[in-house]
């Protein structure tokens, strides 16, 4: 334990949303870091372990220089926040949160940024390869990055649309026992895409552009035979895909167009016997110039922190029982 570190603030009209209502944020930063914070006015006084305090005051600053710039914080950026800042979680302080901002993507709803390194790494990734494979547990932003990526090339006129797609395997159901027909019965497995481009454009806009088939959203199986030029091409749980399947949809990629595969290995939902694409894509096309691989681990998730804790219990379980 070293002595308290002291931070003072300029503008005391940012103060309330530094804090957060009822200082849950600083509550968040000494519950995330395990240091007392305590504020009065504009200054405030960190006690605790030297590294801990340290990340605590890189995370204040950074997010009070957001307030500065007129953005907007809640508790996920200042979770984010304290991930770039800490030390423990590989994090290198306030230059990776500006870079993060750097990285951030304003879609037609909002402001959509890295909360991790990872996360940046795979915007970089996105930016400069046509073809991304992002790869890792559930909760890590995966698909929610690259279909905000995917809505920022189609409303500044750097695609003309955006296909999302989905292999429509059973993960203990049956197709043939839901109601409708096939695009009802499909549309479950695709309605985590819906989701996030609900979180990008406004209702309206999302349907009408469905409409016309600037964005479309189609199971794997209607990818067959078709050349997706000036596209920005999205295949989510390609992990549930086969060798053939995912050789199909890579080399359906034309002209103009960027693609992204995103999967998890440790949530395979293929007979027993059968290999993944995806394991198979990543073992033939790792080092070929133009595709970035992105992998994510259990300290990347953005969701609950109880999601990240699951899914380190889950791999810790999976290394014992190899």
């Amino acid at each position: 334990m070293s002595g308290p570190i002291h931070l003072a603030f300029d503008d005391n009209r940012l103060l309330s949303s530094l804090y957060g209502e009822h200082d849950r944020h600083l509550a968040r930063i000494e519950q995330l870091l395990g240091v007392d914070i305590a504020s009065r006015g504009n200054e405030v006084r960190i006690q605790g372990p030297h590294s801990a305090a340290e990340a605590a005051r890189d995370a204040l600053n950074a997010l009070y220089a957001k307030l500065v710039k007129g953005l907007p914080i809640d508790l996920g950026e200042v979770e984010a926040a304290v991930r770039f800042s800490n030390p423990s979680n590989g994090g290198n302080g306030e230059r990776e949160l500006f870079d993060a901002d750097a990285l951030a993507i304003a879609t037609r709803k909002r402001r959509v940024a890295p909360r991790t390194a990872t996360q940046g790494a795979y915007l970089k990734a996105l930016k400069h390869n046509e073809l991304v494979f992002g790869i890792g547990p559930a909760g890590t932003g995966k698909t929610y990055l690259a279909v905000a990526v995917a809505v920022d090339h189609l409303i500044t006129g750097k695609v003309d649309r955006i296909i999302l797609s989905r292999p429509a395997v059973e993960a203990g159901e049956r197709l043939g026992f839901l109601p409708g027909d096939l695009k009802e019965k499909v549309d479950p497995y695709l309605r985590p895409l819906y989701d996030a481009l609900h979180d990008m454009l406004p209702p309206d806009l999302v349907a009408k552009r469905l409409t016309s088939g600037e964005i479309e959203v189609a199971p794997l199986a209607f990818m067959r035979g078709r050349t997706l030029a000036n596209a920005f091409a999205i295949l989510d749980e390609a992990q549930n895909t086969t060798p053939m399947q995912m050789k199909m949809f890579l080399t359906r990629l034309g002209e103009g167009s960027r693609m992204v595969v995103t999967g998890d290995l440790t949530q395979i939902d293929l007979p027993p016997g059968q290999k993944s694409g995806l394991a198979e894509a990543l073992d033939t096309l790792t080092g070929v110039p133009g595709i970035g691989i992105t992998h994510f681990t259990g300290a990347d998730v953005v969701r609950h922190p109880l999601v990240g804790r699951i899914v380190e219990a889950y791999r810790r379980r999976e290394e014992q029982a190899r």
